[in-house]
């Protein structure tokens, strides 16, 4: 897994974008992709430590399993 943070994220649209720690090209993050508890709200806030596997997408580097830390 990588880890990274949140660079930005719109709750209002559902997704944003993580910095990763090693410098490499920020990643897309869908809220679909925010591991969170039963009742738990998939969001995340800027600047939040994150970690998460990296697919590539249709358009890009893409996150899945996003576990914020």
């Amino acid at each position: 897994m990588a880890t990274g943070k949140v660079k930005w994220f719109n709750a209002e649209k559902g997704f944003g974008f993580i910095e990763q720690v090693d410098g490499g090209a920020d990643v897309f993050v869908h809220f679909s992709a925010i591991e969170a508890g039963p009742g738990s709200y998939r969001s995340l806030e800027e600047n939040q430590p994150v970690e998460y596997d990296v697919t590539q997408g249709q358009k890009g580097l893409q996150a899945e399993n996003v576990r914020p830390l």
